[in-house]
């Protein structure tokens, strides 16, 4: 199939995106990466009366150190991210994450920004952000404004994102000392969509845990976060029969996971706890050599 007819443009500035995002006359839909926008376009999913391709913004695709803090651009492709020494020295959750995302093919034009905005619970970024305490930094006619990870994924494929704001960074806060971190999924094929996912970082003390934070995805509407689990945690010594104990409770503890041809509820919480068990025995270890 074939989109139906739209308009095309393709401002070199914030200021002209917004004022075009803003016009009350016509419906409009960003361009980011394009490869969630455009299927859904040639499958007539979506039908915006206008594109507003952000791909001509200088700057909006940096990836840079502010203060300790690592700073990315919502335009800064996968593929950069996933290149990126900075990325992997400074987050290495995001930067092991990003490998699991589709292909490279994928990732060569997908962007951060566009994943984030587009919010598909199926989706590593938005586990990734969770977990880490991602910041969104967004802007719109009133101005800029920052949002918590923790608040921007508001249901499937819907985030706090207002219709006439852009997402121009995502900042990932300065790492612990001593923080391990892991990442697992389980897909039917390599490069598809997780069925189940987890995303952990670990600190610990005197060989004990001091913090940890699990964060599931592919299992619900938005990231879960599994924070009974994460308090039942602190203070205890690493075991596999603790990690498998907190995995079991991660996975009765899921609300309702979405079934699907690929999946049903009940073999989702299970992935989920062979998820949750792996990230957090991945993220250990790696504490353990900090």
């Amino acid at each position: 199939m074939k989109p139906a007819p739209f308009e095309y443009e393709a401002p070199s500035s914030v200021e002209e995106a917004l004022r075009l995002l803003a016009d009350p006359a016509i419906e409009t839909s960003l361009l980011a990466g394009g490869q969630s926008l455009v299927p859904a376009l040639n499958m007539r999913l979506a039908r915006p009366e206008r594109l507003v391709d952000l791909g001509r913004i200088e700057g909006l695709d940096a990836i840079r150190d502010e203060n300790g803090a690592l700073c990315i651009g919502a335009m800064a492709t996968k593929r950069s991210i996933e290149r990126s020494a900075l990325v992997a020295q400074k987050q290495p959750l995001l930067h092991e994450a990003t490998g699991h995302i589709a292909h490279p093919q994928i990732r060569n034009r997908g962007t951060l920004g566009g994943s984030m905005a587009h919010a598909d619970p199926a989706a590593e970024y938005p586990a990734v952000a969770v977990a880490l305490d991602a910041e969104f930094r967004v802007i719109g006619p009133s101005g800029e404004r920052r949002i918590a990870a923790a608040d921007f994924f508001v249901t499937y494929l819907t985030t706090a994102l207002a219709e006439d704001e852009i997402l121009l960074e995502v900042t990932f806060p300065e790492r612990p000392a001593g923080e391990g971190v892991g990442f697992a999924e389980i897909c039917r094929r390599h490069g598809d969509f997780a069925m189940a996912g987890a995303a952990a970082t670990a600190r610990l003390e005197a060989g004990r845990y001091q913090d940890a934070r699990i964060v599931l995805f592919g299992v619900d509407a938005t990231p879960v976060r599994a924070l009974s689990q994460e308090e039942r945690l602190r203070g205890e010594v690493p075991s596999e029969a603790l990690h498998a104990e907190v995995a079991a409770a991660i996975g009765a503890g899921l609300e309702e996971p979405p079934g699907d041809q690929h999946a049903s509820p009940e073999f989702r919480r299970q992935l989920a706890r062979t998820v949750s068990k792996r990230a957090l025995e991945a993220a250990v270890a790696r504490a353990a050599k900090a």
